[in-house]
């Protein structure tokens, strides 16, 4: 508004400027001017003031309305400021209410998060009817009854753990809790001895009333958690009654099965040296059931394979049939690891121990049995001279023990370590009396000397693939250097048996017929790849190889001595020397031709007649035949031509060769 009037002002100023300047442009005088515009005020003033005079009543009542106005106006403001009042009112309240709501929010949190844990106390310590009457009236087979036992056991945890803390509220229902845990200890032990009273029974099946234990395993797990002594009370009583329930089972079967042994048995006059029938051994009875002697295997290792976990021999009902010692070990021992590995699962789920502990309770079940079962071996063994039966059992007892590790329970391992520390000295002690048979054996002193393979051969041989076999899935390093003394022996045993004969050729057969019969049961019975089937092989080449010159000797000696002196010369380049022996290979060439087919049929049937094994016999001969081949060209190309014409054809000799070609 400021601004309008300096403009107006400025307006003014300039009209008044200009109508001065109009007046001093006109040559007006100023002074009638002024008096022109006095006038002119003055007549304006009286205009104005009539014209106020005319619109006093309007200009009254204008004033009336703008004092009603201000009245109005001052009663808005009175309104206004008891307004503002009221408002500063509510907004105190307002934060009051905001305060309070707060408080209350807290309040109902702090409630909220009480009422679940306070909810759960009332519940946890709070004992139902239901509860009372479910423990002192169920019977402790009933479904029920378990669940109120588990409550219970939940409640008698929670008061002590509140009862450390020195909660009030612990006194209301301890009593009650403390009857009720009483009253289940008495009803939960009168069940449990009855299930393990129940062992007792005359051909009771054991599984029965430990399967029904360990239905109700939490029985004994809160009265171990409860009352120490009743639970201790309970093992001591399990543990006394079956220890004397599998003494008793081992200590009857182990006896009636004993009786189902071999009545004859090896002893120390059955060794591998000893000659058939001599000091009225093993090998003199003709009488035996079982056919195969204590160095071969027959159908004795089908208890390593198929009858390893075969049903065990049932004594009464199999009393009139005869068992090898290792057929009855086996049953024996499979019976064993049948109940220990059910007994010690049951022991560490029922009593609810592990490692050293549950070790510790299965040696207080089966100790006493354990050791019974080690002393009837040890009986045993001391009087034992069969190896094939003590290390069939080694076998059985590396095959059981790892048959318990894949059931989780190695708590036999030391019985295992116990049975082979007396197995194994026992087994070398007998192997090295063989040894030494074998050793001291005299050939001069022995009735038979024919050719054929030596019984000693075969027993070795039997014996050797056997053991070789045996123990393929669980080798032995001790075993092998033992046997590998063995072969050793009875490789010099050969020698000095071939030596009885005073012909070379007879030394070789003799040889050849033993090493081949021991290298065909090895390749037959074990690995290829064997030392001991090396070592045979190589013997044998070797003396096949000496008896195929030895053979063609005596008919084509000449020859071949004639092959082997025309090449010296030829190697010495004295080639007219070797023409100068141009008659003698005449003579040569006039024999052989007269003679070379004879010779032929004579090496066949001396070689066919001398080796029993067909196949052998068969090889040699060809041998025989390719290494006259190989003779008859060399001493070809030694001839001169005058001599080479009249030798035979080497297709004559082809074709003659042919028809001892066999198909073994």
């Amino acid at each position: 508004m400021s601004k309008n009037s300096d403009m107006s002002e400025i307006l003014d100023k300039n009209l008044e400027d200009i109508e001065i300047q109009e007046v001093l442009k006109n040559g007006t005088d100023l002074r009638e001017y002024a008096l022109q515009i006095d006038k002119s005020i003055k007549e304006a003033e009286k205009a104005s003031v009539a014209d106020y005079l005319k619109e006093s009543e309007n200009i009254g009542s204008l004033h009336n309305q703008i004092e009603e106005c201000d009245g109005i106006l001052e009663r808005m403001e009175n309104m206004l400021l008891v307004f503002q009042n009221d408002l500063g009112s509510i907004s105190n309240e307002i934060i009051s209410l905001q305060k309070r709501s707060v408080n209350m929010s807290i309040q109902l949190s702090n409630r909220q998060g009480l009422k679940g844990p306070l909810s759960s106390f009332i519940e946890d310590i709070a004992v139902s009817e239901t509860l009372i009457f479910g423990i002192n009236n169920l019977p402790i087979t009933d479904k029920e009854f378990m669940i109120q036992l588990a409550i219970l056991n939940q409640k008698l945890n929670f008061v002590k753990e509140q009862d450390f803390k020195e909660t009030k509220a612990c006194h209301d229902v301890k009593d009650v809790l403390e009857k009720l845990k009483i009253k289940s200890i008495a009803k939960i032990r009168t069940y449990i001895l009855e299930q393990i009273y129940k062992f007792r029974k005359p051909m009771a099946n054991y599984q029965i009333p430990q399967n029904a234990m360990l239905k109700y395993k939490f029985f004994f797990e809160f009265v171990l958690a409860n009352e120490r002594n009743v639970a201790q009370e309970i093992c001591n009583e399990y543990i006394d009654t079956l220890s004397k329930v599998y003494y008793s089972y081992f200590k009857s079967y182990a006896s009636r099965l004993d009786k189902l042994k071999y009545e004859e048995v090896p002893t120390k006059d059955d060794l591998m040296g000893i000659e058939d029938g001599s000091k009225g051994g093993f090998f003199q009875k003709s009488n035996l059931k079982n056919k195969s002697t204590i160095f071969t295997i027959g159908n004795r290792g089908d208890v390593l394979a198929q009858q390893l976990e075969a049903p065990i021999i049932v004594p009464h009902v199999q009393q009139k049939t005869k068992y090898s010692y290792e057929a009855l070990f086996r049953s024996l021992q499979y019976a064993l690891v049948d109940n220990s590995c059910r007994e010690y699962l049951f022991t560490t789920e029922f009593f609810h121990v592990k490692g050293s502990h549950a070790q510790e309770l299965y040696d207080r079940i089966l100790g006493k049995t354990l050791s019974l079962l080690v002393k009837n071996v040890e009986n045993y063994v001391v009087e034992c001279f069969d190896c094939l039966a003590l290390f069939l059992c080694i076998q059985l007892i590396n095959r059981y023990r790892w048959m318990c590790h894949k059931r989780a329970v190695a708590a036999l391992d030391s019985y295992w370590d116990s049975l082979l520390s007396t197995f194994w000295p026992r087994l070398e002690y007998v192997l090295k009396l063989n040894i030494q048979s074998v050793r001291e054996c005299d050939p001069g002193k022995l009735a038979n000397k024919e050719l054929g393979p030596h019984y000693i051969t075969r027993r070795y041989a039997e014996f050797s693939a056997a053991m070789l076999s045996l123990s393929e899935q669980f080798p032995s390093q001790e075993l092998s250097n033992i046997l590998l003394v063995l072969q050793d022996e009875v490789h010099c045993f050969l020698l000095k048996m071939a030596a009885e004969f005073t012909q070379r050729i007879q030394q070789l057969i003799f040889l050849i017929n033993n090493y081949d019969m021991v290298l065909s049961i090895l390749m037959e019975r074990t690995r290829d790849n064997t030392k001991e089937a090396e070592s045979f092989r190589e013997q044998l080449q070797a003396r096949s190889s000496e008896y195929v010159e030895e053979i063609l000797s005596p008919h084509f000696g000449g020859m071949m001595q004639f092959v082997k002196e025309g090449e010296q010369l030829l190697e010495q380049d004295k080639k007219n020397e070797l023409a100068g022996l141009e008659k003698k290979s005449l003579g040569l060439v006039s024999s052989f031709s007269s003679s070379w087919k004879q010779s032929l049929e004579e090496i066949h049937r001396e070689v066919l007649v001398s080796f029993p094994n067909l196949v052998t016999g068969s090889g040699l001969l060809q041998m025989a035949l390719t290494n006259f081949v190989q003779y008859y060209q060399k001493f070809n190309k030694l001839l001169t031509p005058n001599a080479r014409t009249q030798l035979v054809n080497i297709h004559v000799i082809m074709v003659e060769i042919k028809k001892y070609k066999t198909n073994f």
